[in-house]
C-alpha cells in the first residue's frame, strides 16, 4: 500500500496498485478500462501476452464488450462495488460464445470485477482474472476486497483526479466508436424482426431460454421458436456461428 501511494501520480501507479490488491486476494491477469455511462470502454491497462492481443483485449474493445456481463451489469446499476462473475452473469453464461472466446481459449478460471467511481462522474473497471488450475474467488476472497475498496478507490480517485483532461478519448474517435452501440441496435436490420433482434442478444449474453422467457414476460416455448426463425434467416446454426454474424456485423458498421 506504501508503494502504492508513493506511486499515485506517476506512471508506475497501476502496476503498484495491482500489488497492493494481490496482497490482498492473490490473481493473476488484469485488464483496466475506463467506463462512461454507455459509451464504450477505453482502454488504461493490460497485462495479456501480446500473442492474445487481437483476440483478447482488441475484439473486446471493438464491441464484443456489449455481452459483458459486469459491463451490463454496471450500465443497470453503476456504483463503486466488487462482483465475482457468478455473482452478475446469467444463467447460461457457462455454455456462451461469449465465454468459450475469453475464457475457456485463454484458460480463465475466474474473474472478478472492481469497480471504482471517478469524481467526473466515470468508473475504473478493474478486471482481474485467476487462470489454469488456480481456484475460482471465493466469496472471502471478494469480501477481502470489499474491506480494501475503500482505501483501494481512494488511491484511484487521486491518481485519475484529472482524468478528465486526460487524451483517453479524441471526440472523432468516441463519436466512431459510439456506432458499435447503434450497430447492436441495428443488429440483423430488414432480417429479423424486433423481437428476434431482442432474444438474439440475449441468447448471446447467456441467457438460457427460461431466462429470456422470464425477462420479456413470454413462454419458454415462444423463446424457441423465436430462436429457430433467426437462426433460419441468419442462415447460422449454432451459438457460436450467431456470435460471429454478431462481431462481423459490429466490424462491418465501424468500418463505414
Amino acid at each position: 500500500l506504501a508503494r502504492a501511494i508513493a506511486a499515485i501520480g506517476t506512471s508506475d501507479f497501476i502496476p503498484r496498485a495491482l500489488d497492493y490488491l494481490r496482497h490482498v486476494t492473490p490473481f493473476g491477469g488484469c485488464f483496466l478500462t475506463l467506463l462512461d455511462g454507455t459509451r464504450p470502454p477505453v482502454h488504461i491497462y493490460d497485462n495479456v501476452r501480446a500473442e492474445r492481443r487481437a483476440e483478447v483485449v482488441d475484439r473486446y474493445l471493438d464491441g464484443a464488450y456489449l455481452l459483458d456481463p459486469f459491463y451490463v451489469h454496471q450500465l443497470d446499476r453503476p456504483q463503486c462495488a466488487a462482483w465475482r462473475l457468478r455473482d452478475v452473469a446469467p444463467d447460461r453464461f457457462q455454455h456462451s460464445s461469449y465465454f468459450r472466446q475469453y475464457y475457456e481459449t485463454i484458460r480463465l478460471q475466474d474473474e472478478a470485477a472492481v469497480m471504482v467511481d471517478l469524481p467526473s462522474g466515470k468508473y475504473l473497471f478493474y478486471s482481474i482474472g485467476r487462470l489454469g488450475n488456480d481456484p475460482r474467488f471465493s466469496l472471502r476472497d471478494i469480501e477481502r476486497i470489499r474491506k480494501a475498496l475503500p482505501v483501494f478507490a481512494v488511491i484511484n480517485r487521486r491518481h485519475f483526479a484529472d482524468d478528465a483532461s486526460r487524451p483517453y478519448l479524441t471526440d472523432e474517435a468516441a463519436l466512431a466508436r459510439r456506432e458499435i452501440e447503434a450497430a447492436m441496435d441495428r443488429f440483423g436490420d430488414g432480417i429479423l424482426t424486433e423481437r428476434e433482434r431482442q432474444i438474439a442478444i440475449l441468447v448471446l449474453k447467456g441467457h438460457s431460454s427460461k431466462s429470456i422467457a422470464a425477462r420479456i414476460d413470454v413462454s419458454p416455448g415462444t423463446v424457441k421458436i423465436h430462436r429457430k426463425n433467426f437462426y433460419k434467416k441468419l442462415a447460422v446454426s449454432s451459438q457460436s456461428e450467431l456470435f460471429h454474424v454478431f462481431l462481423r456485423s459490429l466490424s462491418l458498421s465501424d468500418a463505414a
